[in-house]
């Protein structure tokens, strides 16, 4: 299974331990490179060949890129993610308002050489103070951004948790939806000019599902995700159904979706064994094959890769996941990894986690 798409607010390295999101801004250079190798190696272990890190701090995750080590998955990078004072992960150091601020860390994550650009159009989860159900940035800032990234020849992808940041990011023109949840005060809404709007434009979108709904249970979600799904009414049986029909509705509109899962977060979703739920649960939506390559095939054309990774194909890396059974009759066998070859070098695969 290849590419994994990060929603790494950081999405798996600066979100670099479990739960350690919050952490990321306080850690030294020296620990944050420490929790990259490890959650690199998680990642490979469970057979990810390709991570999309949308989320560093100080842009340590470029140096693991550039080094491009034997079985280590290859890494496309966005640096600091673009948000506001005291916005989502502001602590990452990404916090530009105003179109000279703007500029300026425009040009400083052109000339470290990031290959697209993360921008935090909603509050999030973790982010104490910041509003999950409405926007960040003015329209014209958020506007800035998409363009300078545009400029740069920079694909530019929004977080949204909210249905006025999913409308905000795609007024502004981005190129792709992080988690595109939609939430209201009256809890998931994905109004159909919506989804015709980000097909039009295609946008893609990265869902960011794959819960561990076991851990979710036994009380591993981060508390102000548990708050706000309890103030919503939500819990993660009623939450997987209404992602499904909403991704199924996304799917009839035309829009197109990849697989990632803004691993981190805590032990409901761990490095490594992220990707293979989140196509599993994206069958809710739609047909196996389909949900397979929104991992595979299709990450790797979203991510420009395709000449590179994504197919079994001569000429092509050996990315290779093997794994315990018929995934066409069992979708779990996903889960299961027996071998594990990121671009020809064997990894160990990790312990299948239930």
């Amino acid at each position: 299974m290849c590419p994994q798409f990060y929603g790494l607010k950081t999405n798996e390295f600066c979100r670099v331990t479990t739960g350690s999101l919050e952490a990321a801004g306080a850690r030294d250079d020296d620990e944050i490179d420490a929790v990259i190798t490890r959650t690199l190696g998680q990642q490979a272990a469970g057979g990810v060949t390709t991570v999309r890190d949308l989320g560093d701090r100080r842009y340590r995750t470029l140096g693991f890129r550039d080094a491009g080590a034997p079985g280590v998955p290859r890494i496309v990078a966005a640096g600091p993610p673009f948000t506001i004072a005291d916005g989502h992960c502001h602590y990452l150091g990404g916090a530009a308002e105003g179109p000279h601020a703007i500029r300026s860390a425009m040009a400083e994550h052109v000339e470290r050489g990031v290959d697209v650009i993360k921008v935090m159009a909603s509050g999030g989860m973790l982010t104490p103070g910041s509003d999950q159900l409405g926007v960040q940035f003015s329209a014209e800032d958020l506007r800035l951004v998409v363009d300078l990234g545009h400029e740069a020849g920079l694909h530019v992808l929004a977080h949204t948790h909210s249905l006025r940041g999913a409308w905000h990011a795609v007024d502004a023109g981005v190129d792709g939806l992080e988690h595109f949840t939609c939430l209201t005060e009256e809890g998931l809404r994905t109004p159909p000019d919506l989804l015709d709007a980000v097909a039009a434009a295609g946008i893609v979108v990265d869902p960011t599902i794959g819960w561990n709904r076991a851990a979710i249970k036994t009380g591993a979600l981060a508390p102000k995700l548990r708050e706000l799904m309890e103030r919503l009414g939500l819990d993660p049986d009623t939450m997987r159904v209404a992602r499904a029909e909403q991704l199924r509705l996304a799917l009839e509109h035309g829009v197109r979706v990849v697989s990632g899962t803004d691993a981190g977060i805590g032990g409901a979703k761990l490095h490594g064994d992220g990707v293979w739920r989140s196509v599993v649960e994206l069958t809710d939506a739609c047909p196996f094959e389909h949900a397979l390559a929104t991992a595979t095939s299709d990450a790797a054309e979203v991510l420009g890769l395709a000449s590179v990774t994504g197919r079994l194909r001569p000429g092509l890396a050996a990315d290779l996941l093997v794994v315990d059974g018929d995934v066409r009759a069992d979708h779990d066998a996903l889960g299961r990894p027996v071998a594990v070859y990121v671009r020809g070098v064997a990894v160990p695969p990790r312990r299948a986690v239930s």
